[in-house]
């Protein structure tokens, strides 16, 4: 297998799939959630925790079996039983309809797989290890967690409002650039 293209989705407001009501599809309902996603979920029964998002109106559940029909419409499609039949059927019909499919735990049936992500505010740093070892790119973003404070995620805010500012004035691609450039420089300078 080769490696994985790198990239960060917008799934804002767009349809995203989750087959599967157990704890695993709640941490991947409740991570489409956090970016912007319109979450469904279908699933015979849910954890306490997808029912209350339910109930909160913040996910849309189907109470049932997994049908061909649930992927039309959708983006992304997570499939989350731990039923290899089930699954298969998911990531097939995911494909068939041009929808990008995750398989938990199983990167061979997946065109990609969710890193282990340190998050302060906007700042994302991704962890991936290309599916060979989720536990290892864990313990890799565990210990980067204390070399990123809390505090970076306003320092990340402030020099997107001055590097927004900075490129007003500047006329070319290359004076964009260095605008952002200076000022990414200058935050550095200030959290050193």
């Amino acid at each position: 297998m080769g490696d994985y293209f790198p990239a960060f989705l917008d799934l804002r407001r767009r349809r995203c799939l989750v087959v599967g009501g157990g704890p695993v599809g709640e941490r991947k309902a409740r991570d489409l959630l956090d970016c912007g996603a319109s979450v469904v979920v279908v699933s015979p029964t849910t954890t306490p925790g997808l029912a209350a998002l339910v109930a909160a109106g913040l996910v849309v559940h189907r109470a049932r079996r997994f049908r061909r029909w649930d992927v039309r419409g959708c983006a992304v499609v997570i499939a989350a039983t731990g039923e290899a039949s089930v699954d298969a059927a998911v990531a097939a019909e995911a494909r068939r309809r041009h929808a990008l499919v995750n398989v938990v735990d199983n990167p061979t049936h997946c065109d990609f797989i969710v890193p282990s992500v340190l998050r302060r505010g906007p700042l994302q740093i991704a962890v991936s290890t290309g599916g060979r070892s989720p536990a290892l790119a864990r313990e890799i973003r565990r210990r980067l967690e204390p070399l990123f404070g809390a505090e970076l995620g306003a320092v990340v805010e402030d020099v997107g409002r001055e590097r927004a500012r900075a490129r007003v004035d500047a006329l070319t691609p290359a004076a964009r650039r260095a605008a952002g450039e200076r000022v990414a420089t200058l935050a550095f300078a200030y959290l050193r």
